[in-house]
Parts: C-alpha cells; sequence; structure tokens
C-alpha cells in the first residue's frame, strides 16, 4: 500500500516585505505606466493558487500510479525484444554491439542477477507483488541511481587506494631506472642551455666590455653550479674574459671626495666599468681560492690563478694569487707543483710585465715559506730561483753619469779668464745649449712617462732586496743543515733539529751560491767559507776534535760543497787569500768513498775539472798522490768514471813535469821521492802519502780493458816521456769525457773472449804457420757448436708444429660442435612446427 511521507520541498520564498515598506522609485512607475501591455498581467495573477500549490505535500501514491503507467509501457514495447536467458538492458544505459552482418543487438542481463540489483538497491518485493509490478523489468529511479552512483563511486575509491598502496610497496626496480633516466635528460637539458649561455655571455663581453660587463656576475653564478663540468666550464670562461679584458695599468678606485665632484658621463661610465670589474675580479680569486683546497677542482683553480698571474701580473690582488702559487710551490701533486714552479719561472724572467715589483714579492714569500716549513721542501721551491738574472752594469751607468758631471765642472772652471768677444759669443752658445739641454730633458721625461721606465735607483733598490732575500734563504738553509747533522752527532732528538732525516734543499741551495757568488759581500765571504769547510767534512772545531759531518751528509752533497767553495773563491779572487788545502784533502778521501750506482758521476767530474785541471798549479806532492789515486780509481768503477779519471791523471802529468817519474820503472823513485820514501795508499792527506815513490803500474792493467777508448787513453798516458822540453794540450775536460763515455756505454757491446780467439787465429794466419795448424779440440768444438744449433732448431721448429696443430684441432672440435647444436636446435624448432598445424586445424 502506498504510504504519504514528506518529500524535499522547493526552496522557500523571500521574506515576505510589506508593501508600506516596498520603495518604488519614479523611474519605474514612469516605465510601468509606460509599457502597460507588457506588464498588466502581473496584476492579474493569482498569488494564492500558486503559493497553495507551491507549499503542498506530495502524494507517494500518485507518484508510484505514474510510475506504474510508464513501466507498463515500456513493458509492451520490450516484450517483442526478449531474449531466451535475460532481459535486454535499457539503450540509454548501454551502447548496442555490431555484428559481423550489420544487425545491431543489445547485451542482455539473467533474470536472477537483475533481481539481485533490485534488492540491493533496497527495493520492496512484497510491495511490487502486491502492486502486481516486477522491478527487474523497468529503469530505476532518480533517488535509486543517485544511491546506486554512491555506492560505486565508493568502491571505485576504495579499490584505488588497495591499487596505489600495492604499487608503493611493489614498485619495479624498472620504474625508478625510468625516473632516473628522466632526472638525467633534464639535467643533461640544463646542462647545455647553461653552456650556451655562458658562450654567449663570453662572447659579448669580448665584443663590447664596456657594455656587458654586468654579465660577469652571471657567469660567475654559472660557476657556482652543482655540477661539475658546468661549474669547470664556467671557471675557464672567466680566465678567457679576464686574460682579454683586464686594461694594462692597476686600477684605482674614486675616493668619496673624487665621487662627490661633478663629472661627464664618459667618466662616470669608465668608473662603473673599473669599479664592476675589479668586483668580479675580486669575486673570482676568492672562488679559485676556495676551490683549490677541494680534490676536484684544485688542477683546474691552480691552472687559472698560474694563467691570470703570468697574464696579467700588473694588475689588482696581485699579492693574493703570489700566495696562492707560493703555498703550492712545493705540493706533492706534480702537476700542481710544475705549473707553480713554471709560472713563478716566467715572472723572473719577462719582468717587463711588471717592472720587477712581483720578483721581490715572490723571492720574499719563497724566503718565509722556507722559514715557515723548516727547510723540509721540495728542491723544486728553491731551483726556481737559478733562474734570476741581475743586471750588473747598474752602478757602472752611475758612474758614469757622476764622472760626467765632475768633468764638465772642470771644463766650466777651466775656461774663466777670456776675451769679451769671445764671451759675447759664449753666451749664445750657452743659451743654444740650455734651450737643447731643456728640451732633451722634455723629451726624455715624455718618453719614460710613455715607455713607464724605471729609474736606476729603483731598479738597483729593488735588486739589492732580491738579493738579500736569496742570501737569507741559502744561509738559513746552510746553518739548519749544520745544525741537524751536529745535533744528530750528539744523539739529541729535537723536532727543530730536522726530524725528517733529509736534507732536500742543501743540493738546490749549494748550485744557487755557486751561480750567484760573484754578488755575495765579502763580508760574509770568510763565513760562508767556514760553513762550506764543515759541511764537505774537512773542518776541524777550536779544540782540535775532527768534525762528523762526512757521516751524515751524502758524497754527492760533500762534493758539492767542495766545488762551492772553489767557484766562490774563483769569482772572488781578488779581494779573498784562504787556503784551500782542506777541500783538496776532502776530495782525496770522498774518491775512496765513490760508489757508481749510489753517488752523481757528473759531480765527481765536475770537482776534477774545477779542482784538478783548471788553470791552478799544484803541489809536486800533492799532484802526484792525485795521479797514483785516480789511476787505481779507474781500476775499479766503469769505463766513464775511469775515462774522467785518466783525463784528469793526463792532465796533472802535463802540467807537472817531476810527476812523470811515475811512469818509470824504478820503483824507489830516485831523488824525487821527497822525504817520505814509502807510498803510503791509506794516507788521508795527499800531502803525506809518498806518492813519489810509486810506480804507475794502473797503467799497463788499463791498457787491457775492455773498452777501446779506456785502452787507448791508458796507452797513450804511458807513453809520455819525461822530457823537460815536450809541451802536451788537453782539449777535453773531465765532464766531457764522462759525458761521452756514458752516452757511448748505452750502444757499446764488448767483444767476447771467442772474437780475441778467432782475431788471433787470423793474425797467426798470415804467419808462417798452416791453414791447417788448427787443432782437432778446436774442429770438433765448431761443428759441436754447430750440430747443436741446427738439433735446437729442429727441435724449436717441432714443438711449434705440434703447439699449432693442437691449438687448430680445438678450433675444429668448437666448430663441429656448435654446428650439431645448430642442427639439434633446427629439428626442435620443425617438430614444434608440426605438432601446432593439427591444432589450428581443429579449432577452425
Amino acid at each position: 500500500m502506498g504510504r504519504k511521507q514528506k518529500i524535499v520541498l522547493p526552496p522557500e520564498l523571500p521574506p515576505e516585505i510589506s508593501e508600506d515598506e516596498v520603495e518604488v522609485s519614479d523611474e519605474d512607475l514612469q516605465f510601468v505606466n509606460e509599457n502597460l501591455d507588457y506588464a498588466g498581467f502581473v496584476s492579474n495573477l493569482d498569488t494564492h493558487s500558486i503559493t497553495r500549490h507551491v507549499s503542498r505535500v506530495a502524494d507517494v501514491k500518485e507518484d508510484a500510479l505514474e510510475a506504474l503507467y510508464e513501466r507498463r509501457s515500456r513493458k509492451n514495447s520490450f516484450e517483442k525484444e526478449k531474449e531466451e536467458k535475460g532481459l535486454e538492458v535499457d539503450r540509454v544505459d548501454a551502447l548496442p554491439v555490431k555484428t559481423l552482418d550489420g544487425k545491431l543487438y543489445y547485451k542482455t542481463m539473467p533474470k536472477t542477477s537483475q533481481k539481485s540489483e533490485n534488492a540491493t538497491n533496497g527495493e520492496d518485493i512484497g510491495d511490487n507483488e502486491a502492486d502486481g509490478v516486477d522491478k527487474s523489468f523497468f529503469k530505476l529511479t532518480k533517488a535509486e541511481k543517485r544511491a546506486k552512483l554512491k555506492r560505486t563511486k565508493k568502491e571505485e575509491k576504495q579499490q584505488a587506494k588497495e591499487v596505489a598502496k600495492v604499487e608503493e610497496v611493489q614498485q619495479t626496480p624498472q620504474a625508478e631506472v625510468l625516473a632516473e633516466v628522466e632526472k638525467e635528460l633534464t639535467a643533461e637539458e640544463a646542462n647545455k642551455r647553461k653552456k650556451y649561455k655562458l658562450a654567449e655571455l663570453g662572447t659579448a663581453l669580448l665584443m663590447d666590455p664596456e657594455s656587458n660587463v654586468k654579465s660577469l656576475k652571471e657567469m660567475l653564478q654559472i660557476s657556482k653550479d652543482e655540477d661539475h663540468s658546468v661549474a669547470v666550464l664556467g671557471l675557464k670562461s672567466l680566465l678567457a674574459v679576464f686574460k682579454d679584458i683586464i686594461p694594462g695599468y692597476r686600477v684605482r678606485l674614486p675616493t668619496e671626495k673624487e665621487q662627490e665632484m661633478v663629472v661627464s658621463k664618459a667618466v662616470k661610465k669608465m668608473r662603473f666599468y673599473e669599479s664592476t670589474l675589479l668586483s668580479a675580479y675580486k669575486a673570482y680569486l676568492q672562488r679559485l681560492i676556495a676551490l683549490k683546497q677541494k680534490a676536484s677542482f684544485q688542477r683546474v683553480a691552480i691552472r687559472c690563478i698560474c694563467t691570470l698571474l703570468d697574464a696579467v701580473p700588473h694588475f689588482n690582488y696581485r699579492e693574493s694569487l703570489l700566495a696562492a702559487v707560493i703555498h703550492n710551490i712545493s705540493s706533492p701533486d706534480d702537476v700542481v707543483r710544475k705549473l707553480c714552479c713554471a709560472t713563478v719561472k716566467s715572472l723572473f724572467t719577462n719582468e717587463g710585465k711588471h717592472g720587477g715589483e712581483a720578483t721581490v714579492e715572490a723571492v720574499q714569500l719563497i724566503a718565509e715559506y722556507v722559514k715557515a716549513h723548516d727547510c723540509q721542501l721540495h728542491p723544486d721551491s728553491i731551483e726556481v730561483l737559478m733562474s734570476l738574472s741581475f743586471d750588473e752594469d747598474l752602478g757602472r751607468t752611475e758612474m758614469s753619469s757622476a764622472n760626467n758631471k765632475v768633468q764638465k765642472k772642470k771644463n766650466k772652471k777651466g775656461k774663466k779668464f777670456e776675451e769679451p768677444s769671445q764671451l759675447q759669443e759664449n753666451d749664445k752658445k750657452k743659451s743654444r745649449k740650455e734651450l737643447m739641454s731643456q728640451t732633451r730633458n722634455e723629451v726624455d721625461a715624455d718618453f719614460k712617462a710613455a715607455t713607464f721606465a724605471q729609474d736606476v735607483r729603483e731598479r738597483k733598490s729593488m735588486q739589492s732586496e732580491t738579493l738579500s732575500a736569496i742570501f737569507q734563504t741559502f744561509f738559513r738553509i746552510l746553518k739548519h743543515t749544520m745544525h741537524t747533522i751536529a745535533a744528530r752527532s750528539e744523539g739529541i732528538s729535537n723536532s727543530s733539529a730536522g726530524a725528517s732525516g733529509g736534507h732536500p734543499l742543501l743540493a738546490p741551495c749549494l748550485n744557487g751560491i755557486g751561480k750567484f757568488s760573484h754578488l755575495i759581500d765579502l763580508d760574509f765571504m770568510g763565513d760562508l767559507i767556514n760553513h762550506l769547510r764543515k759541511l764537505a767534512g774537512g773542518g776541524s772545531n777550536s779544540d782540535g776534535s775532527p768534525e762528523k759531518f762526512s757521516r751524515q751528509l751524502s758524497v754527492t752533497e760533500r762534493l758539492r760543497c767542495c766545488i762551492v767553495a772553489f767557484k766562490v773563491m774563483k769569482n772572488n779572487l781578488d779581494a779573498l787569500n784562504v787556503d784551500l788545502q782542506d777541500f783538496f784533502v776532502q776530495l782525496y778521501s770522498i774518491m775512496l768513498e765513490y760508489r757508481p750506482g749510489r753517488d752523481h758521476g757528473e759531480v765527481l767530474a765536475e770537482a776534477l775539472k774545477i779542482m784538478l785541471c783548471d788553470d791552478r798549479q799544484h803541489d809536486m806532492q800533492r799532484a802526484a798522490a792525485f795521479i797514483k789515486r785516480l789511476a787505481t780509481f779507474a781500476l775499479c768503477f766503469g769505463c766513464a768514471e775511469s775515462m774522467a779519471a785518466l783525463v784528469t791523471v793526463k792532465h796533472l802529468l802535463q802540467k807537472n813535469v817531476k810527476c812523470r817519474n811515475l811512469l818509470e820503472n824504478d820503483a824507489g823513485g830516485g831523488s824525487v821521492s821527497g822525504p817520505i820514501a814509502k807510498y803510503q795508499p791509506y794516507a788521508s792527506d795527499p800531502n803525506l802519502s809518498g806518492a813519489l815513490a810509486s810506480v804507475l803500474w794502473e797503467l799497463n792493467l788499463l791498457s787491457k780493458h775492455y773498452h777501446p777508448d779506456v785502452s787507448t787513453l791508458a796507452s797513450s798516458i804511458s807513453t809520455i816521456s819525461s822530457a823537460q822540453n815536450q809541451v802536451y794540450h788537453s782539449n777535453v775536460t773531465p765532464q766531457q769525457a764522462f759525458m761521452q763515455s756514458s752516452l757511448e756505454q748505452e750502444l757499446f757491446n764488448p767483444k767476447t773472449d771467442k772474437e780475441k780467439a778467432n782475431l788471433k787465429r787470423k793474425r797467426g794466419s798470415g804467419s808462417s804457420m798452416p791453414n791447417g795448424s788448427l787443432t782437432n779440440n778446436d774442429v770438433s768444438s765448431t761443428i759441436d757448436e754447430d750440430m747443436v744449433k741446427k738439433k735446437l732448431s729442429e727441435h724449436f721448429l717441432l714443438v711449434h708444429e705440434i703447439s699449432e696443430t693442437m691449438r687448430l684441432r680445438r678450433e675444429l672440435d668448437h666448430v663441429t660442435s656448435s654446428l650439431k647444436l645448430y642442427e639439434q636446435y633446427k629439428k626442435q624448432k620443425e617438430t614444434k612446427k608440426d605438432g601446432s598445424k593439427p591444432r589450428k586445424m581443429r579449432r577452425s
């Protein structure tokens, strides 16, 4: 049965307003009066019937009857199109399906499912039966459709949540890889854009730097990118831009007073350009100094710093660049160290770019760096000082100018007493000369201002500062070496005494002293010689106890000390009078401690040249001692050392005629033997060795040396006569002989004993001996050797053939097995095709 129930009423009417409260304007009244034909029906409306119709209560039974009529009419229209197993769905809710014949039909649903759907939709089956209507035949009402849509939406939301959870838990690695690839692709595109942007900004700056100077900030921002390649490209691009646009002068920013002054637009533009350029350059240098601490950017940052210092050493912030380069001049990284050393050397050699100021600053920074690290640095940090050069003509120009002034004054004094006619002519000449001198002075001043030429006094002061810093560094290294050696000899373990155990800066320090020894002040020369004597191991303390320095330094370092001492004496020969006997004694003992693989032979050859072969007259006892020891030395070592020693022996014998008695067979030496009648080979002093009482029997052995150069040189020395009137000239120095022999030794193949025996046989064949005089043993040995060679060659050929056949067999087996597998695969494929054909026929 139908029952009454309230349904949702229409929206409420607007609130009633009394007619007194309604305000009608004159324009509205005029409009209504003018259009009575159109607005007159409003006054004839029945308001009571309208309100009653709107506020009525809906009758559910009446609505149900209307729905019943509609359903019955649909039932009659759809009965003809019913199917056996189900009922057709409403055409509004489902789309038709077209068959191959071209007919349309709608999908059907079973009655059971339709009934269950109706039951779930909340329909009352009892009511329908009572009404005599089956709801499964007709379309759902609007309320039922809304409820159904709500339920389906809830189910879809729940399913979506479950699917999302499953996807989160079971996320495939393929999706992650795809996401990463997408990120990389986007990052690559962004990097390409940044690179193109860098190129555009750089070209714009190079074309017109004054108008596009603000682009430097954008390039600096790109150089701070997280991507390594983009950051490196940004740093290099900025380096190229700064090298091109930096002016050839040092920028000075205007003061506050200058900024307050009224200036032209060109001056304002130039000030803005210089200030922007300087701020960007400062930010770029700060970025480089910060990046050189990182391992990934260290080489790039150091390369940029070195390039800027080499290209624009005159510009601002040179001190920061120099400090960064000097701090890495002893870096463990070879690339960084070589870059910094090359940059410092270019500063020293190209002083025209900075006027010598950068040279002074660099040398002072190196001195401070050596002091801070307690002389424990790489040798390259001191070897860069060897590229320095000093102008020695500065003092001479000052002296010549002073002499010219003195001569002019004398000439003026000598021309006081002259005739009046001559005085008038002289006055005219003086006025002309004064005008000429004034114009010349003005031209010289303009030329100096245009060329930025330095004054001679400034140049001289810079050189003096540089020299003081250099020798301060050298003397500090020498004192540090002596202090460490003394501490070790006494058994003191102190960190300041050189706990590292080496002297890496001693060799370049000695080379530097030898190069700049002619510039050392004479007041320090005596102390320098004393230090070198102690380091060489030949000095003694005040109490007479011998020094123990020789145990701490290597043979090469001690030889360098001797070489430097002789160079200093040679360069200052007129001002010094020092006895170098101790250095000869040290060289005499060092030759016994020399080892070819451990020590440097070229240093020994240089010592022999400077100390023994240069134009110096030696004592007879000393020369004989060195001749004897060098001949013994030549027996013990290789051909290069032997050649250097024999060249020195030949030079000493040529200069000292009385020492040629060593070539005679008289063992006593006769009256030339001196106060010591017996030779003492282990004496430490050459003057006490008694070498004149010996004979150079070593030359006889050296004449049979395996190397032909050594044998020929020894034979030529042994043929020197003791006659007083013979004069010999030697054009080869020990250094040249050592270098030439060391180069030839790499390509030299000494002759074997068998080749010598064959040569002897060939020489003997030319004599009265017959050709068949060879013994049977020699013939059998040669025949046996040939047979052995033949058999060995046959054996190795056979072994090679066997190995080759084995390899070919393995390859053949591999190929046959692969062919068999391919045939089996073909058969299996054919059987599968044959088995699949009848199945397809059955389906059809």
